[in-house]
């Protein structure tokens, strides 16, 4: 299946489905899904800066779009973190390449976790969507000879549905395999 499937399968499987769910009078009412967000904090790279420009590699690989570091606000005593000290890393996708990830996701990654038995279904409230990652490597592109260090990661759906319901619906027929 190729990625433009992806969005092909959205406009003429789900829509239908959920306007028929949801009673939607038009096609614009449907939620859609915006952009993905990855993200990963990284604390440990206070003490050792490679961290930040490794995971940068790693998570640019994951997401087919370079990663950007993300930078501390504020200075913190307590965490030895100073005002504008990278801190961790993340991409946002959107259109084909947020497909192509999708894709990815739910067909490779997700079926490579150890005793998988769906992801939760906590939604935020206004239809999005974060799900934790605890290592890189269930991604296909990471070559697990060259990893230092098992680093986790935070994917966050975001949709323009108005509801938790809507969000859920939307993203269930997506395939993302949430617990029964």
């Amino acid at each position: 299946m190729n990625t433009a499937s992806l969005k092909q399968d959205y406009q003429e499987r789900i829509v239908p489905i959920l306007m028929k769910e949801f009673g939607y009078t038009t096609v614009m009412q449907c939620p859609k899904l915006q952009k993905i967000v990855l993200n990963q904090g990284l604390g440990e790279a206070v003490a050792d800066k490679k961290i930040i420009d490794v995971a940068q590699q790693e998570m640019t690989l994951i997401a087919g779009q370079k990663a950007v570091a993300t930078v501390s606000k504020k200075d913190i005593a307590n965490f030895k973190v100073r005002k504008k000290m990278p801190i961790g890393v993340r991409v946002t996708l959107r259109g084909e390449r947020m497909y192509e990830f999708l894709e990815r996701l739910v067909r490779v990654a997700l079926p490579r976790i150890r005793d998988f038995k769906g992801i939760a279904n906590k939604m935020d409230g206004r239809g999005n969507y974060t799900l934790g990652i605890t290592e890189q490597i269930i991604f296909p592109e990471i070559n697990i000879d060259n990893i230092t260090k098992l680093l986790g990661m935070n994917i966050t759906f975001v949709t323009t549905a108005n509801t938790d319901e809507e969000g859920f619906a939307l993203l269930r027929e997506f395939g993302l395999p949430f617990k029964k």
